[in-house]
């Protein structure tokens, strides 16, 4: 043996260093297994035999607690192969080589840059040379039953496992609210807060139906939810905190809280990278399902019905969903509406009109989007929203007493379990207070330094206790408000006024929707060839009722202004111009078709697109005169005749907004105010001829 040690080692191996490398597959192993360690470490003095100087030995052990089945977390094995390849080393010692690796990729990957770099590997039971054939085939060969190896511990391992797990046997890691008994059975947690916190929450989720909703409850009444610490100094420990949407997300899907047992719901493998992914399985691909195991929250059929809240209101899913969870929209059908033409999901759009009004429409696009083909249907939203509305009343008023007295009895069941609540969480904190203090009255005063961390810790604790004894009377008186004598009517007026109600734009149209839920299944929608609209309600109980709408206004005649007010321009066009109407219309307090207040322009575009004559067309059918024309009539400058106009010698007619006039020739008329403007002073009259018609000539001077 010494002799082929002596003869594979050369003078070119002792001039490089000998590195050590040690491993342990798990934490436990470095904590139990300490033999093994101790004689991976022993490896150093045989090094130091073969005649490497002491300095010149590298011991490689950041790897302690990893497995050997992948190089990617491996950082003492990356330094290691990196030594190797840049020919720092002369020699690579491990116990065997399951310590070096226990991945095939991984090994020869080694034994190839070893061969290469002429470095030697040593092990438990002798000396090796990559570069010759024979050592590089028994490396090889032992490289691939330490692989082996590990696949069969593993199939060992997991095939008691899921034997185990088909009887229910296997202890796994319990969710909170469930611990494990002394003798293995399952059983509800003992801590009464925490089994009354998680009642809570799947009776929050019961009424509002989302895990986004219950969240939002949960933070709006300041109730902590339970987490146990899983690692750490402080594993085991309860601590409360704020409730997140992804624990309630896994609180929902697992099936623990229904009292059943399941084991292989996740499916992993590796992927290049060293990372491990996850894929939840379908319920029939799971390895184990035992119902009824040990008691549970709810039952495996409101469990089911969950899953199904959840995959509806789960907007991922798309074409799939007949039905979703009503949101903030105005529509009251959303989610609710299937097309009578294709019988797929409508989905709703909003059209802006009025600047803040938004007008809902029902439109079944699936195939337009899919397949690039026109829209089956485009629905009037409001035109059916307000036939459900009405019908909704009619069905819901006889029972409105009955619900008025429900919603208060829910009231004060709800304020009732958030109020034990809070109060079993003030519990806790007197608890933890008097705890504290008997510590710190039981502790030698004599030993400051652990009265003094005991004090800092009771006063840490009445901290605490005052800070949640505040915040429950915060809440109390917060929530007592609900019960006062104003919001008692306000409920019971559910009874004699629902309509109003219904119709209160305060009342927000996620409450209605969720009430239209309540009596209604599905509608379906389909457009008539006359733009009538049939619409097929399915009511909860199995009834169906079909109601046939008329065709809804267009959009266009929704704009038009009314015929009263076109006739009421038409009237007002004998007497004053666009401008003077518009303010005549306004003072009034009228509006147009689209709501605004009315502008010349307004009354312009009305006038014409009613077809009505203006006030020009109006002045010339009583044979009033243009400037022009009275100029040539009366042989005076347009000038004087303008003049003439402003003293009210002439009679004149303003036909827009420009003071553009038309003229009225009167020769009585004009020759009675000639006179008197003369006797004022105010016309020099240079020769005056009688005038016994219109085409006589007259000639006056200013």
């Amino acid at each position: 043996m010494l002799s082929e040690v002596t003869k594979k080692i050369s003078e070119e191996h002792m001039d490089r260093n000998a590195y050590l490398y040690v491993r342990q597959s798990t934490v436990r192993q470095v904590l139990e297994n300490t033999e093994s360690t101790k004689r991976q470490y022993a490896l150093k003095e045989r090094a130091i035999a073969m005649g490497w100087p002491e300095d010149r030995i590298t011991i490689i052990d950041s790897d302690l607690g990893k497995s050997g089945s992948s190089s990617a977390d491996r950082e003492g094995f990356k330094r290691l192969v990196s030594e190797v390849g840049m020919g720092n080393a002369g020699i690579v010692i491990g116990l065997e080589v399951s310590r070096l690796a226990r991945n095939s990729s991984d090994w020869h990957r080694l034994l190839e840059i070893c061969a290469l770099t002429k470095t030697l590997i040593l092990d438990e039971e002798g000396i090796y040379d990559p570069a010759q054939f024979n050592d590089r085939l028994l490396l090889g060969l032992k490289g691939t039953m330490s692989e082996a190896e590990l696949h069969v511990i593993k199939q060992r391992l997991h095939g008691g496992a899921l034997a185990k797990a088909a009887r229910g046997e296997l202890n796994l890691h319990l969710p909170m609210g469930f611990v494990y008994r002394n003798d293995g059975k399952v059983i509800l947690d003992p801590d009464k807060q925490v089994r009354q916190t998680i009642e809570l929450f799947f009776d929050t989720f019961r009424r509002i139906g989302t895990a986004n909703g219950t969240v939002k409850y949960f933070k709006e009444n300041n109730l902590p939810f339970p987490y146990r610490i899983r690692t750490g100094t402080n594993k085991g420990e309860l601590v409360w905190r704020n409730l997140v949407y992804s624990r309630a997300i896994q609180i929902l899907h697992n099936a623990r809280y229904a009292g059943a047992y399941f084991y292989g719901r996740m499916k992993s493998w590796k992927l290049p990278a060293g990372k491990t992914k996850y894929k939840i399985l379908p319920q029939d691909k799971w390895h184990t399902l035992i119902k009824n195991a040990h008691e549970g929250y709810i039952s495996w059929e409101e469990y089911e019905a969950n899953q199904k809240r959840i995959f509806i209101s789960a907007s991922t899913y798309g074409a799939y969903r007949r039905k979703s969870l009503p949101r903030e929209g105005s529509a009251l059908l959303q989610g609710m509406t299937i097309c009578g033409v294709c019988g797929k999901r409508i989905t709703v759009h909003y059209h802006t009109r009025y600047k803040s009004r938004r007008i809902p429409y029902y439109l079944c696009q699936r195939e337009g989007i899919e397949n690039v083909e026109p829209i089956c249907q485009s629905i009037n939203g409001e035109v059916v929203d307000n036939a459900i509305s009405e019908l909704l009343i009619k069905s819901f008023t006889p029972l409105a007493l009955e619900v008025s007295l429900n919603v208060q009895d829910e009231l004060k069941t709800r304020f009732e379990e958030t109020d034990r609540l809070r109060r079993k969480h003030v519990e806790r904190a007197e608890y933890e207070t008097d705890l504290a203090r008997r510590r710190y009255m039981q502790v030698d005063p004599g030993n400051r330094l652990v009265a003094g961390s005991l004090e800092a810790d009771w006063n840490e604790k009445m901290r605490a206790l005052r800070k949640a004894q505040e915040e429950y009377e915060r809440q109390r008186e917060k929530d007592i408000k609900i019960f006062s004598t104003e919001e008692r009517e306000k409920i019971l007026s559910l009874a004699t006024d629902f309509p109003g109600l219904w119709n209160d734009p305060d009342t927000p149209c996620r409450e209605k929707k969720r009430m239209i839920r309540l009596l209604i299944s599905d509608v379906t929608l389909k457009k008539n060839e006359d733009r009538t609209i049939q619409v097929y309600i399915r009511f909860r109980g199995g009834a169906c009722k079909s109601i046939q709408l008329p065709a809804p206004v267009k959009a266009c005649d929704l704009n038009r202004t009314s015929k009263e007010i076109i006739t009421y321009i038409d009237i007002l066009l004998y007497d004053y111009t666009d401008a003077e109407i518009s303010d005549i219309l306004n003072k009034e307090g009228k509006r147009s078709g689209t709501g605004m207040s009315f502008s010349p322009l307004i009354v312009a575009t009305i006038r014409r697109n009613a077809g009505l004559k203006s006030r020009f067309e109006r002045l010339r059918e009583k044979k009033l005169l243009t400037l022009d024309e009275i100029s040539e009539k009366l042989k005076l400058s347009t000038k004087a005749i303008r003049e003439w106009g402003r003293k009210g010698i002439i009679k004149t007619y303003k036909f827009n907004d420009r003071n553009s006039c038309l003229y009225e020739l009167d020769k009585g008329e004009i020759k009675m105010k000639l006179k008197e403007e003369k006797q004022k002073g105010g016309v020099r009259m240079k020769s005056i001829r009688k005038v016994n018609d219109c085409n006589s000539e007259v000639q006056y001077g200013i």
